[in-house]
């Protein structure tokens, strides 16, 4: 029996590394990266799920005496996040499927299994992250300093690499929130006896907020096949969809209840979609992503408002539809405030970006700007979760009146009267 589980956890981490590494592949393929010299695709590959898991990737610079260079990283790959998670949590709690109660020995005993052999497969993919590239400076766009790289013999190269503590430590932490959080959203998964008190207060706001961001992704997709359909440049809409969707749509998400993000764009950095994003970002100086700001390109942004109030209510609903009659409109309103501030506190803390790239020689060309750029992306989290909370009370409570006159699940129909 216990090899046999044993066997169960390594086929819950294989197919959680396999969908990863295919939407990777894929999503890297359609940005080109298939074309890296030296055979480094599979690196980038294992680069991106290490990243996609919370773990470290380091970049690393070296151009000689007479140069220097500079490069930093900071983002992560939300599409392939999004994969590995529900291949992992559905992988997890398919063993546990109809049953009513699982004691806390035995669920440990499966999830202390599966994070085992996810320790192996984080190990495995930290040290085969690594890579080290040549660039020409001529290539970068800059003939002169091509020039003098020649000269003096510069070759700049920029590579990556993993910490690996802290990818494990990374990883852990993801895999235990994956398992943590199937366990709270799943209807049918057991608990343990002394939680069962829980699971009313806490898994249909739960479900709601997770089917809430996907509903999110799903319109993203459709969004982004338009958009590749109409518009061309399908491949670089694949890579976005592929890699960084969640970002976009989770982002829109926060944007339409009323946040705001500060960032700044310089040099070859940019926003693949939508274009209005890079240019409100693009300047010398810091500016604001919110409603207001994006609306000034485009008025059509507004309607991020109507979206996020249709999704919220439609949320809402389906919390209340999952819950006993008994629970009053207010609790909805609490609950439902709570999950909500807690998935937007989950959006500002994965959805920020950060990149700086540069190479000077001779003095010659800032690290920070004439080859090089910078990208960053940072929430204002105090007034994101204020917003948050708002939403959630007024749309938890309209929800829940909204579904007192619906049989809620788990009830039983009411008897027809003897004729």
């Amino acid at each position: 029996m216990a090899a046999h589980g044993w066997v169960r956890a390594l086929l819950v981490v294989l197919a959680g590394v396999i969908a990863m590494a295919v939407v990777a592949g894929l999503g890297l393929w359609a940005a080109g990266a298939a074309d890296l010299p030296a055979g480094a695709f599979p690196r980038v590959v294992a680069a991106t799920l290490v990243t996609a898991v919370g773990g470290t990737v380091e970049l690393s610079g070296n151009a000689g005496g007479l140069a220097g260079s500079d490069a930093a990283l900071d983002v992560v790959p939300l599409s392939v996040t999004l994969t590995g998670a529900l291949v992992v949590a559905a992988g997890f709690l398919r063993p546990l499927r109809h049953r009513a109660v699982a004691g806390a020995a035995e669920l440990a005993g499966w999830a202390v299994r599966i994070a085992v052999l996810w320790v192996a497969a984080l190990l495995a993919l930290a040290f085969s992250a690594r890579q080290t590239f040549t660039l020409s400076l001529g290539d970068l766009g800059q003939d002169a300093l091509g020039d003098l790289g020649d000269l003096f013999g510069v070759s700049p190269q920029v590579g990556f690499t993993t910490d690996v503590a802290a990818t494990v430590f990374s990883g852990l932490l993801w895999l235990a929130g994956v398992l943590v959080l199937a366990l709270l959203v799943a209807r049918g998964a057991p608990l343990p006896g002394r939680l069962l008190r829980f699971q009313e207060s806490v898994r249909p706001a739960a479900y709601a907020m997770v089917a809430l961001l996907l509903a999110c992704v799903v319109l993203g997709v459709v969004v982004g096949l338009v958009v590749a359909a109409t518009r061309g440049h399908a491949s670089e809409t694949f890579a976005v969809i592929l890699l960084g969707l969640p970002n976009l749509v989770w982002l829109a998400l926060t944007i339409g209840l009323g946040a705001t993000w500060n960032g700044r764009v310089e040099g070859p950095f940019g926003l693949p979609m939508p274009q209005v994003l890079d240019e409100v970002l693009r300047g010398r100086d810091v500016s604001a992503v919110n409603l207001g700001t994006l609306a000034e390109q485009d008025g059509r942004w507004w309607w991020l408002v109507v979206a996020d109030a249709v999704l919220l209510l439609a949320a809402a609903f389906v919390a209340a539809r999952r819950s006993p009659a008994r629970v009053r409109p207010w609790q909805h309103a609490v609950r439902l405030a709570v999950a909500l501030a807690l998935t937007v506190l989950m959006i500002c803390l994965l959805g920020r970006i950060s990149a700086r790239y540069g190479v000077s020689v001779l003095g010659i060309g800032d690290l920070g700007g004439g080859l090089g750029g910078e990208l960053f992306l940072r929430p204002e989290v105090g007034s994101a979760l204020g917003l948050a909370l708002l939403w959630g009370l007024v749309t938890g409570f309209l929800g829940a009146l909204a579904a007192r006159r619906t049989r809620h699940r788990g009830e039983a129909p009411p008897r027809p009267h003897p004729g």
